[in-house]
């Protein structure tokens, strides 16, 4: 099976001198693609760190982090910044949605900074709402919506350009359970259908149970579980 995502001995040190933070301490991961991948740990122990390093939001002190075969740290500012446009997708703890903007709108803004070409703007949107079960729910703003309801708008804009990844910190932490399983059903889904490969950040054991694949962070370093 292809390998999308690995990280090579990967080591993030925030400060210096005697108050600096070691995040992680070398490292190590292998995802392969069409995986649904949990990254758990208690509070503290990188697993955002390690997210935003993935989605070359953030670059490692020491270590390498390759992305179909591209070593991210490597690239320049602006093709990192394109590569996560285009090929990448992210979803948060909070939805960040904007408040002033329909479901439609919020992924259409998603599909504008993607360099999507305007004329698709609206079927990419209306698709990407439709997979997530939120069709019907387009023209609401984000105040007439459920926190559930506002998560799946954050994956149908996080999906509308059609990434190979995402990458999603905490999706379910606002959420109760039953919103939390329908976001993971569309994560299973994504995996299934559109041949997405998914990694997220969790501390509920029962999503965990729906992942593919689980990885432990503890004391810096990754453990499979």
């Amino acid at each position: 099976m292809k390998c999308i995502l690995s990280a090579v001995n990967i080591k993030r040190v925030f400060g210096h001198g005697e108050g600096a933070v070691h995040a992680l301490k070398g490292a190590n991961l292998e995802i392969p693609q069409n995986r649904l991948v949990a990254l758990r740990g208690r509070s503290g122990s990188g697993k955002t760190t390690l997210i935003n390093l993935l989605g070359a939001l953030d670059r490692p002190t020491e270590g390498e982090i390759y992305f179909n075969g591209m070593e991210l740290s490597k690239l320049s500012e602006n093709t990192r910044n394109e590569l996560r446009r285009r090929r990448m997708g992210f979803v948060f703890q909070s939805f960040a949605l904007v408040p002033l903007m329909s479901a439609q709108e919020n992924v259409e803004f998603g599909l504008r900074i993607a360099g999507v070409p305007q004329k698709e703007w609206t079927t990419r949107a209306l698709e990407a709402l439709e997979f997530v079960g939120m069709a019907k729910r387009a023209k609401h703003r984000p105040f007439e919506m459920s926190g559930g309801e506002q998560q799946r708008c954050a994956i149908a804009r996080a999906i509308a350009h059609r990434p190979t990844l995402l990458l999603a910190d905490e999706p379910t932490a606002e959420l109760d359970s039953k919103m939390g399983f329908q976001v993971m059903k569309v994560f299973k889904e994504l995996v299934r259908t559109k041949e997405v490969t998914i990694v997220m950040t969790t501390h509920d054991p029962a999503i965990m149970e729906l992942a593919d694949d689980v990885y432990l962070l503890e004391d810096g370093q990754i453990v499979e579980e």
